[in-house]
């Protein structure tokens, strides 16, 4: 069996046990990003550091060092996150050549748990399209059916993760960017409550709507790396100074309060519908009391359209005219319109993120989680027009934010947690992908909830 078809726990296990050593694992690990170079999953590979780290790696376990939980294990960073000296591009000729002095907060507490970083993944520039396409890197493929979009903007990570490049990723999630890569190819994807993770490299630390997150291919994974980059920062202001809140692990479904969400006033694609709502039924037949419930998602799409094209336009707005011909025009075009959007749009915005905030609060007050799908349909076509009108079950649905992932976007405009697992597939074998949505730092409840609906799924 190839070291990288093991989970990272299994790995980690074999690690510890000397049955197989971290030089094994990184080799492993760049043998198959080699295999797959179609995928286009990665911008950087850092073959060469990975290596030596991972020699350093080997040393400690032969000397009988204490070991951290994910030491001696191959895992990558989407290429909108600090590393240091280690090339991060935000996908954007603008970052080219751009490498950074000090990591993320959760690449340090990644390297601290023993974690060893194989490479940089691919992302739309910015993160700001739900289409895994760049012009400094071109197009990162679905390992699944290569003729649909991987999702995005987490497209690298999704896709190293299920074709198995290494078993665990950092992505960032801004409005479902972890999550609907997670769909799209079938594996487990957390966007955390606000300040869980500190996310400092946001300008705007106090209205920020943008997460950075494990994926991995079970719940199980998933957790693991949560556990090593979790934790308040004091440089954040949304970080806590005293332990993060916990709510007991429920050892069953049984008496769970669930709020079943199928539309959030969007079309949903026929075998979307009929499979997750399969997951939910299979919920309520361990227990769990289902009572479907009614938000209008759809109506906050301009609100985040405002938000996502204003930060744009005062990032990346002062170098259009220098790089102009190197960008993607669909991010000149979100930057053009960022810039007619006034102060009071902004504000307005703001209200309406309030107002969906107090509406999920008194929702989570009767119940314990939020079941959705995580989009409304299978991976939509690769070469699809990201700027017009989308398809949901053979039938044109509008534009693809309210169309396909109005479930995601609220929880990162409210902070509360929110991940993405597989729940089926649909008849072309593409994967499908339910959310849990949870309370403010509900973030651990939610993962023994997705594992106890994987082991009722399964």
């Amino acid at each position: 069996m190839d070291l990288m078809d093991h989970s990272a726990r299994e790995l980690a296990a074999l690690i510890r046990r000397k049955e197989a050593s971290p030089v094994e694992a990184v080799q492993a690990a760049l043998a198959r990003i080699e295999a797959r170079r179609e995928l286009n999953a990665f911008i950087t590979v850092t073959g060469e550091q990975a290596l030596d780290a991972a020699r350093r790696a080997e040393a400690a376990v032969m000397a009988g060092e204490a070991l951290g939980p994910l030491h001696g294990v191959p895992y990558s960073v989407k290429d909108l996150t600090l590393t240091a000296g280690v090339r991060t591009t935000m996908g954007s000729a603008i970052y080219e050549d751009f490498v950074p002095t000090s990591d993320a907060v959760a690449v340090a507490r990644a390297k601290a748990a023993g974690a060893i970083l194989i490479g940089k993944t691919t992302t739309p520039e910015f993160g700001h399209k739900q289409v895994a396409t760049a012009p400094l890197f071109g197009r990162t493929l679905n390992p699944i059916d290569a003729r649909y979009t991987p999702g995005a903007s987490s497209s690298g990570a999704a896709v190293a993760v299920a074709a198995g490049l290494g078993s665990l990723a950092l992505g960032t999630d801004g409005g479902g960017s972890i999550r609907i890569p997670a769909s799209c190819c079938g594996i487990v994807g957390l966007k955390a409550t606000l300040g869980v993770v500190p996310h400092l490299q946001a300008p705007d630390l106090y209205s920020a709507n943008s997460f950075t997150g494990p994926m991995a291919r079970d719940v199980a994974d998933t957790q693991l790396l949560f556990d090593a980059i979790k934790g308040f920062d004091a440089r954040d202001p949304y970080g806590l100074g005293g332990p993060m809140p916990q709510r007991a692990v429920p050892a069953s479904l049984r008496g769970l309060r669930v709020a079943w969400l199928p539309t959030a006033g969007n079309p949903v694609d026929p075998e979307v519908e009929a499979v997750t709502t399969a997951a939910v039924r299979a919920m309520e037949g361990e227990g769990a009391v289902v009572e479907t419930v009614q938000l209008d998602f759809v109506s906050l799409e301009r609100h985040f359209l405002v938000v996502l094209q204003s930060m744009l336009a005062a990032r990346v707005g002062a170098n259009l005219e220098r790089f102009g011909d190197r960008l993607d025009a669909t991010l000149i075009d979100a930057v053009r319109k960022g810039r007619g959007h006034s102060a009071v749009d902004l504000h307005e915005a703001t209200f309406a993120k309030t107002r969906c905030f107090a509406e999920l609060q008194a929702l989570f007050g009767r119940f314990d989680v939020l079941v959705s799908p995580t989009v409304s349909a299978p991976p939509l076509p690769i070469d699809m027009d990201v700027s017009g009108e989308v398809e949901i079950g053979g039938k044109p649905a509008g534009t693809i934010r309210g169309a396909w992932y109005p479930y995601t976007y609220p929880m990162n405009l409210t902070g509360h947690p929110a991940l993405s697992m597989p729940c089926g597939k649909s008849a072309k074998g593409l994967p499908i992908g339910l959310q849990l949505a949870g309370r403010w730092y509900d973030d651990d409840y939610l993962l023994a909830i997705a594992r106890l609906v994987e082991h009722t799924l399964r």
